[in-house]
């Protein structure tokens, strides 16, 4: 692999960690609550345990598989089953609920109007890594996985 090729990419959950960083100050900054209700209250915490199960059943089809968790890793099987037939990034969407829910527990819009730019910087930095290395690892099943099953959900 030559040096030019080597690319960087953020570890996922400090770029979900940065972003929800940047809504608690801002918050803070230009306050923008949210309506009071005790349902944003529950919606948050169902919002995390979604996202917690969500990423230990993908976790858990990484391992009955024995293929990499790890971003920087390289992928022994290209997963098709349990959370991967409905999302081609299972974690990540995971990781998505997580912060909405911890967005909600804030009670606070920033974490909302910053969510369709952590989408696109997810996309564009780690996303597109990983798709590029499926690619040249699995090929043509890959491209047909993709035809597939959406990137999201």
């Amino acid at each position: 692999m030559s040096h030019a090729s080597v690319r960087m990419i953020p570890p996922p959950p400090l770029v979900y960690l940065a972003f929800m960083g940047g809504a608690w100050g801002a918050s803070k900054w230009v306050p923008l609550d949210l309506p009071e209700h005790e349902l944003v209250f529950y919606a948050g915490w169902v919002s995390i345990a979604v996202g917690v199960v969500l990423m230990l059943w993908s976790a858990l089809e990484m391992h009955r598989y024995r293929t990499t968790i790890n971003p920087y890793g390289k992928p022994s099987s290209l997963l098709q089953s349990g959370p991967f037939r409905f999302s081609r990034n299972p974690i990540y969407l995971a990781d998505t609920f997580i912060y909405c829910g911890v967005g909600l527990l804030l009670n606070s819009v920033w974490p909302w109007l910053l969510l369709p730019l952590l989408i696109v910087c997810m996309q564009r930095t780690v996303i597109v890594h990983e798709e590029h290395l499926l690619m040249r690892l699995f090929g043509d099943d890959y491209r047909i996985y993709r035809r597939r099953v959406r990137r999201w959900f």
